[in-house]
């Protein structure tokens, strides 16, 4: 008995670093989904302003100037009965971010006319990105995607 014990002992502490692996593996597929989602969304919104769809002034970038819009939804300018485009069901949420956060707060924001390198937030919201500082498996930062 004592000797399956062991056995199983072994077993378990080989498998957690597998099934650690595996989790960590899932949320990377999740944050790339995301991301992934987040930015067509945004140049679906970007489009649907280079076509009039979106009323913008001149000093916009043609951006939305937060997440929120792209489920709330804007008035179509082109529609008569000011019918609004939605370009998001829900607004998904950074996997690594605390679980305290809403949706919207757990990206870093990046504005049209912020450097690629020094990504900071603006009037509008250009890319989005995570905030998290961990490592990915290929040994990248989780904030570089």
């Amino acid at each position: 008995m004592l000797v399956v014990l062991a056995m199983l002992g072994v077993l378990a502490s080989a498998a957690r670093p597998l099934l650690e692996m595996s989790v960590q593996r899932s949320r990377e597929h999740e944050l790339r989904q995301s991301l992934r989602t987040l930015r067509e969304a945004l140049d679906a919104y970007k489009r649907a302003t280079e076509t009039g769809s979106i009323v913008q002034s001149p000093e916009d970038s043609g951006y939305p100037q937060k997440l929120q819009l792209l489920v709330d939804g804007v008035a179509d300018a082109k529609s008569p009965n000011g019918r609004k485009i939605y370009f998001l069901r829900r607004l998904p949420r950074d996997p690594f971010a605390p679980a305290e956060l809403s949706a919207a707060e757990t990206w870093g924001l990046r504005a049209y006319d912020s450097p690629p390198d020094d990504p900071r937030a603006g009037k509008d919201v250009f890319d989005v990105y995570s905030r998290s500082e961990r490592k990915a498996l290929d040994g990248s930062k989780l904030k570089d995607w």
